[in-house]
């Protein structure tokens, strides 16, 4: 009986160092997942503007084109 509650009290303490352990990696992913959040809004803010200028440059060569 006590060989089997020493057994059981090393598998809780497995399982309370994995979920330490996952935890930790939980929160290391969710900043991750923050940052490429991040990362990904300021792109397409980027993007975006890149566009806009090109479409402008666009209009004014064809306003060149015409002689207007």
């Amino acid at each position: 009986m006590k060989q089997h509650l020493e057994q059981l009290e090393d598998k809780l303490d497995e399982l309370i160092a994995l979920c330490a352990s996952l935890d930790k990696e939980n929160k290391a992913l969710r900043g991750r997942e923050t940052d490429w959040s991040s990362e990904r809004r300021k792109l397409l803010i980027k993007n975006e503007t890149a566009r806009n200028k090109v479409e402008a440059m666009i209009t004014r060569l064809k306003s060149m084109e015409t002689g207007e």
